[in-house]
This record gives structure tokens, sequence and C-alpha cells, in this order.
């Protein structure tokens, strides 16, 4: 059974387990698959998601017009989010104009086919971004003209995220938080419940890492960032396995195993742990198939864990983990 907690200050009710569709339409590097991303997509809103994440640049701008449609089609009171300003090419601080910044706005309300965002995330702009205000009153002016309801910051580092709730009309952050990453919750979570922002959970599942599934011998696609991006080629590392090395990430991961017993999906235990802080209002995994939706949302109704199992969980990460990306991000 699905549950709902309140995406700070935009006042929206939102189901813990949401959707995240950066490959929602298929698997990473692969071709977008138009049906397959329907599928995935009305899975989760039948069966209680009401938030779904998006942005301009997945598969092209498909990802946010299969969202849009299905939305539609569906009839439901589902919050659609999307981000905007990867598009920006180098992707540098003088890039980011309020021009530009209002171009992609009005691009994506066409392939969503709305007249309002719900909520519009600058996408892990270059820090330099977070130090212009006339960034941020864009958004202001935007919302004044009726084209969006709230502002959000997708981040890659705490401090970023710091930094952007100084700015009174940043609603929401969205940021990596998972057993391998778990600095958010030392630094940030109790400043963003002061200011009643919302937290977006990405990458709850460290790249699939945390599904449990992958070994030394797993291979990945060329077109895929668990191949190209480990060492940050492409965009931050950290997107990728949460910036873990993949050897130390398969040895931590199977020191979780242990934890817990071998009828429950690691995924799950990986979803509810985050679900433990009050401070989330939702969780975002991506899904490849109707299959990983009906997984990711089955965490909503995992027993809670033992106080051996909470203490595991710390051990291995500071054990395995902390020294390696507790401080970079």
């Amino acid at each position: 059974m699905m549950n709902y907690r309140i995406l700070g200050k935009t006042g929206f009710e939102v189901s813990e387990i949401s959707l995240g569709t950066w490959q929602v339409g298929g698997k990473w590097g692969s071709k977008f698959d138009d049906t397959l991303a329907d599928t995935i997509i009305r899975e989760a809103i039948e069966r209680g998601v009401n938030f779904i994440d998006t942005a301009d640049v997945y598969s092209d701008g498909q990802s946010e017009k299969a969202v849009g449609r299905i939305v539609r089609e569906t009839g439901g009171k589902v919050r659609i989010a999307t981000k905007c300003g990867r598009q920006i090419t180098p992707h540098v601080s003088k890039g980011y104009t309020p021009s530009v910044l209002r171009s992609y706005v009005e691009a994506s309300l066409k392939r969503i086919g709305t007249e309002c965002l719900d909520l519009i995330q600058l996408h892990c702009p270059p820090t330099e971004v977070y130090y212009r205000p006339e960034i941020f009153g864009e958004f202001d002016r935007l919302r004044q003209e009726g084209k969006i309801r709230n502002l959000g910051v997708s981040v890659e580092k705490v401090e970023e995220a710091v930094k952007a709730i100084e700015y009174d009309n940043v609603t929401t952050i969205q940021i990596i938080y998972n057993i391998f990453r778990q600095r958010p919750h030392e630094r940030l979570f109790a400043m963003a419940k002061e200011r009643n922002v919302g937290l977006i959970i990405r990458v709850p599942l460290a790249s699939g890492l945390l599904s449990g599934k992958f070994g030394p011998d797993t291979r990945f696609a060329p077109g895929d960032h668990r191949f190209f991006n480990r060492n940050g080629m492409m965009f931050d590392r950290g997107e990728t396995f949460a910036g873990v090395p993949y050897e130390t990430g398969l040895r931590a991961v199977s020191r979780l195993k242990e934890l817990f017993p071998v009828t429950v999906p690691l995924s799950q235990v990986a979803l509810q742990w985050i679900l433990l802080r009050d401070e989330v209002s939702c969780i975002i995994p991506g899904a490849s198939s109707p299959e990983q939706v009906r997984t990711n949302i089955g965490a909503c109704s995992l027993p809670g864990f033992t106080d051996e199992q909470v203490a595991g969980i710390s051990r291995i990460y500071d054990e395995e983990i902390k020294p390696l990306v507790h401080h970079p991000w």
C-alpha cells in the first residue's frame, strides 16, 4: 500500500515511492521505446504513484512527451516535475541566462502538453550559478506569468543544496542519498526541514549497485553511463554508482546481504532505509520494466529494521564507503 508525504512548501501530497524517468523507455544506452515507457508509467500510476520526475534531456525530450501523454490519458492527479539547464553546451555558468532558461521552460510546456509546470528544477547547474540571484529571479517571473508553480534545484553536492535553499523561491531539493551516500542527513536534512523545503531523493539504488544483482562479470552497454562515466568522463562521477568504485561497491553489497533474509530484495531494503528519515518527501527510483516498478513500491510494505541491522548498515558505510565519497559530495 502506498504512503504519502508532503513535498515541502509546494504543499503537494506525493507518493513516498515515486518514479524517475531517466531510463523509462528502456535500459540506459538503448533506443527509446514508447510502448515500454507507456507501460511503466501506467503501472506506476495504477499502483499509487502520483509524482513523476523527468527532464528535457532524457532521451532528447521523449521522456517528457511520454510522461505528459500518459498523465493526460489516465486523468489522475499526478504531479509532473521536470528539469532544465543540461542542454547548455558547454555546461558552464555563463551559458545560464534568464532568456535561455525561459526558452527551455516553454519547450517543456509544449512537450508535456500543459500550460503550467508543477515543478521545474535547475538540472545540476555549475556551482557558480547558485551565486547568481538573477537566475533564480527569472523563475519568479515565470511563476507570476502562470508558466510554473514551483522552482526546485537538482544538486550534485550538499554545499550546493545549502546555498540553494537560501533563495525563498526554492521549494525542493533533489539530491543523491542512499546507503552509499549518507552525508546529506548530517549536513542538509535538518536545515531543509526548518525551511520547509521538500527533499526528493534520486539515485537511491546507486545506479543499481544496491539492487544486489550485479557481480564482477556484469557487463554494461557502451551507451550506458555505468560503462563510460565511472571516472566522470561525461558528467559528475557521483551520478554513476553514487561515486563508489564498482569493486568496492560489490564488496559492500555482499556484506549488506548478510544482514537481511535472502527472501528480501536488497533494493527494497535500500529504499526502506531512506524512508526511515521523515525529512524525506519522496524517492524517485527509475525503472526499465513494470516489474521493477512493483518491486520498488514493495519497499513500502517492508517491516521495520532491527537495531542490529541499522547499526550494521552504518558500520559497512563507515568501513567501506565513507572514506571515498563522504567529503567529495
